[in-house]
C-alpha cells in the first residue's frame, strides 16, 4: 500500500484529528503573537489603537484558518500544489499590472477587506509545488540537468515578476527558499558553487552598471547599499532609519528602558516603528535579555518544525515542512540582520509581530500546512 493510499485509508477523524494537532507549536506562535500584540500597543503610546487590537484580530483569523487548514489532508495540499503555484504567478501578474502603488513600489492588490500582496502567497505556493515535483521526482534523477532546469525555471519566473514591482528584498528571499528547498531534495552542490559564481559575477555587474544606460537596479536600491556599506555618511538622509535603529537597539543594553519607556519609538526619532523595524523597539524597552528571547522562540519554531519533517514518512511532507521553517527563518532572520545594520534595508517585516494582515495570513496558512502533514501521518 501506498503512502497516499495509506494516509486516504487511515485519516484520522472528530476528536483525534485535535489531539494529534502539534500544540506545542501553537503556543510558540501565539507567544511571538503576543509579543507582537504587546509592542504594538507600547509604540502607540499604550493604546489599542490603531495597531494592537487590529492586529490581534487578524492573529484570530489567522490561527482559525491554520487550524481549519490543518483539518484537511495532506494529500490534498499535495494535489492542489501546482493549482496553488499557477495561481501565484498569476496574481504577480496582475499586480504588475493593476496593483496599488505605495511609496513609489506596486506590490497590493486591494481586495476592501484587505490588501493582498501576492508575493507572499507565492512563497508558501512555491514550496508547496517544489515539495510535491520533488515527491514525484524519482531520486536518481534529482540532479540530471534537465531535472534541475524546470524547477530553476520555476523558481527564477516568480522572483522575476518579484524584483519588478521593485521588490528586490522578496525577490531575493523567494529564490533563496527555492535553491533552499532544491539543496534539501539532494541537488548536487556542483549546481550551487556554480549559481555562487554566477551571483559573484551578477554583483559584480551590478556596481559596474551604476549610472550607466544599462543600469540593472534602480538607484534607491544603491542607496541603500550605500546606506548599509556607510551609515554615517548620511546620518540625517538616507542614513537615518539605520542610524536611529542601532541607537534604539544600543540604549537597551542588557534589561532595557521598560515597558513603554523606549524614547527612540515614543519620540518618533525611530522609523516604521510599528512594522520592519518594531525589534528595534523590543532592544530598546526590554534589552538584549528580551531580544534573546524573542529570538529563542523563533528557534524553538523551527526545531519543532524540524523534528516533525524527521518523524513524517512521506517526501511530500517532509520536504514541505522543511520549506516553511526554511522561509520562516528567513523572515526573521533577513529582518533581524537588517535592522541591526548586518544587511541592506530592503523592507522585510518581522514575523508574527509587524503590524500586517497579508504576511502573517499566508504564514499561517504554511503551518496549517505543517500541522496538516503531522496530523494525517501514519502512527
Amino acid at each position: 500500500m501506498s503512502y497516499l493510499e495509506y494516509s486516504v485509508k487511515y485519516t484520522p477523524t472528530g476528536l483525534r484529528k485535535v489531539l494529534y494537532l502539534n500544540w506545542a507549536l501553537v503556543i510558540l506562535l501565539t507567544a511571538v503573537a503576543s509579543v507582537g500584540f504587546l509592542m504594538l500597543y507600547s509604540v502607540a503610546g499604550g493604546r489599542f489603537d490603531p495597531w494592537a487590537a487590529a492586529q490581534m484580530k487578524r492573529f484570530g483569523l489567522s490561527l482559525s484558518v491554520m487550524f481549519v487548514v490543518a483539518m484537511v489532508p495532506i494529500w490534498f495540499w499535495r494535489n492542489l500544489s501546482a493549482l496553488a503555484y499557477g495561481v501565484g504567478v498569476t496574481l504577480l501578474v496582475i499586480v504588475d499590472l493593476f496593483g496599488a502603488v505605495r511609496m513609489g513600489a506596486q506590490r497590493w492588490i486591494d481586495l476592501g477587506f484587505i490588501n493582498l500582496q501576492p508575493s507572499e502567497l507565492m512563497k508558501i505556493a512555491l514550496v508547496m509545488f517544489l515539495a510535491a515535483y520533488y515527491d514525484w521526482l524519482p531520486a536518481r534523477k534529482t540532479s540530471q540537468p534537465l531535472w534541475v532546469a524546470i524547477p530553476a525555471v520555476v523558481i527564477l519566473t516568480p522572483a522575476a515578476l518579484v524584483m519588478g514591482q521593485p521588490d528586490l528584498g522578496t525577490a531575493i528571499l523567494v529564490a533563496t527558499a527555492g535553491g533552499a528547498m532544491m539543496f534539501v531534495a539532494g541537488v548536487h552542490w556542483a549546481y550551487f558553487a556554480a549559481v555562487l559564481t554566477g551571483g559573484v559575477a551578477l554583483v559584480s555587474a551590478v556596481f559596474r552598471s551604476r549610472d550607466t544606460d544599462w543600469q540593472l537596479i534602480e538607484d534607491y536600491q544603491f542607496r541603500r547599499i550605500d546606506t548599509f556599506l556607510n551609515p554615517e555618511s548620511d546620518p540625517l538622509g538616507a542614513g537615518y532609519h539605520i542610524t536611529q535603529g542601532k541607537i534604539a537597539m544600543g540604549s537597551g543594553g542588557w534589561t532595557g528602558k521598560g515597558f513603554m519607556q523606549g524614547t527612540q519609538s515614543r519620540l518618533n526619532f525611530l522609523p516604521e516603528k510599528h512594522t520592519d523595524f518594531i525589534f528595534n523597539t523590543l532592544a530598546e524597552e526590554f534589552g538584549f535579555i528580551g531580544a534573546f528571547s524573542l529570538l529563542t522562540l523563533y528557534a524553538l519554531i523551527i526545531v519543532f518544525c524540524i523534528v516533525a519533517a524527521i518523524q513524517m514518512k512521506d517526501r511530500f511532507s517532509q520536504l514541505l515542512t522543511i520549506g516553511v521553517a526554511m522561509n520562516f527563518f528567513l523572515f526573521f532572520s533577513v529582518n533581524m540582520a537588517m535592522v541591526m545594520g548586518l544587511a541592506p534595508v530592503v523592507g522585510v517585516p518581522l514575523p508574527l509581530v509587524s503590524y500586517g494582515g497579508s504576511a502573517m495570513l499566508i504564514l499561517m496558512i504554511g503551518f496549517g500546512m505543517v500541522q496538516s502533514a503531522n496530523i494525517h501521518r501514519p502512527r
